[in-house]
């Protein structure tokens, strides 16, 4: 049966309460001041207090001071923060710098007396200039208004640049600049067109691509050191150098005419290297060979002087014998480059058969063998003993 079904005896709620005919609607103020009674006891129950009022009022002060200590200790316990390697934390009190703390687990007061700034300082970032990368594509993006730029010899020139960095001060980073792509990005630009519009064409797109990077470098540290941006410059690399597309082709033509110009002059370089130690040697060879001869003529000389003495004091002793073995020897050196055959026939009428062609090559052969002097009745006198050979007999060194 449902519940206060009209008609029927009892007239019930579902609180099981009867309801007393004639009676009004629930009054909201009761209902309230029931709910805090039974707070309040239970709180007295609780903490064991008293029944009475005053027992009720302490356990319900003591509780909001229990409350108000669980919240005190968690809102010290938010002041713990940690610093990861490679990072520094800045430590703000009402937002000024109280310090700066390393790695590792830290404290500070809970917001909103202290709050912590982490930089990392370790971290090496990029920034491009007069181009921009798209990850998603792998291509890139012209930048003409970044890229194009001035030199000195009033040529145009399109060039880029890739700007890596580091933080070195946690508190200048926070404090001193707003916008750090846009600071480096102004004030590279600015260096590099400084450094840019000192170099000629050439310079910036041959040998001077190096200096370039590095005087860019060092200018461009300067200028953010004087803004204590807090940032140190890693490196500053060139990453195109070219001029512009409209005058490319004439430029191409003109930088194949320099290399083609270089390497005639590294082929005459080569050629020279080949040719003047071989014209040197051949120099000194030559110097060697006149020294060589110098010496030789010197002793042939001194040698034929010496024997000429010699001779002279032989023919003070004996001048007959001295006079023929000069004769015969003579004759020996005159007649052994030729090819007349000389023959004494006052010993025998014999017919002598010449085979002149061989006799010929003999005595050329003959001519190469050391001259021994013959010897004359004189030599065998001296010596001792009877001549067996009479003048007649004499015969020269190209007789058979």
């Amino acid at each position: 049966m449902a519940w206060n079904e009209p008609g029927k005896p009892g007239d019930k709620d579902p609180w099981g309460q009867r309801r007393k005919p004639g009676a009004g609607a629930p009054d909201i103020d009761r209902i309230v001041k029931n709910i805090q009674q039974k707070f309040s006891g239970l709180f007295g129950g609780l903490f064991g207090g008293g029944g009475g009022g005053g027992g009720i009022g302490r356990a319900g002060g003591f509780g909001f001071g229990l409350i108000i200590a669980v919240a005190a200790v968690i809102w010290l316990l938010t002041g713990f923060y940690i610093v990861n390697q490679g990072e520094r934390g800045v430590v703000l009190r009402f937002g000024k710098q109280s310090e700066i703390t390393e790695a590792g687990l830290r404290w500070h007061l809970p917001f909103p007396l202290e709050s912590v700034e982490k930089v990392n300082v370790e971290k090496v970032s990029n920034i491009e200039i007069g181009y921009r990368s798209n990850p998603r594509t792998g291509g890139k993006s012209k930048v003409p208004k970044e890229a194009l730029m001035l030199t000195e010899d009033e040529n145009i020139i399109d060039i880029e640049f890739a700007v890596q960095y580091k933080i070195k001060s946690a508190a200048d980073y926070l404090f001193n600049v707003r916008d750090v792509e846009t600071t480096i990005g102004q004030a590279t630009e600015s260096a590099v067109r400084e450094v840019v519009g000192k170099s000629t064409l050439d310079f910036a797109l041959t040998e001077g691509r190096d200096q370039v990077s590095r005087s860019s470098r060092d200018l461009l540290q300067g200028i953010l050191d004087r803004y204590k941006s807090g940032i140190h410059i890693v490196t500053v690399e060139t990453q195109k150098a070219q001029p512009p597309d409209e005058v490319k082709p004439a430029f191409d033509d003109a930088v194949k005419a320099r290399e083609d110009e270089q390497r005639l002059k590294n082929e005459a370089e080569a050629y020279a290297n080949d040719v003047i130690p071989r014209a040197r040697g051949g120099a000194a060879r030559l110097l060697q060979e006149a020294e060589g001869y110098k010496a030789s003529v010197i002793a042939r000389a001194d040698g034929d002087a010496r024997r000429f003495s010699q001779i002279a004091n032989e023919y003070m002793k004996a001048p007959n014998v001295t006079r023929e073995r000069l004769y015969l020897e003579t004759m020996e050196q005159v007649l052994s480059s030729t090819t007349t055959i000389f023959i004494d026939q006052k010993v025998g009428n014999n017919l002598i058969y010449l085979p002149l062609d061989k006799l010929i090559p003999m005595g050329e052969a003959a001519a190469s063998v050391p001259f021994v002097p013959p010897l004359t009745e004189a030599d065998a006198t001296m010596k001792g003993g009877s001549s067996s050979r009479s003048r007649s007999d004499l015969r020269t060194r190209g007789t058979p």
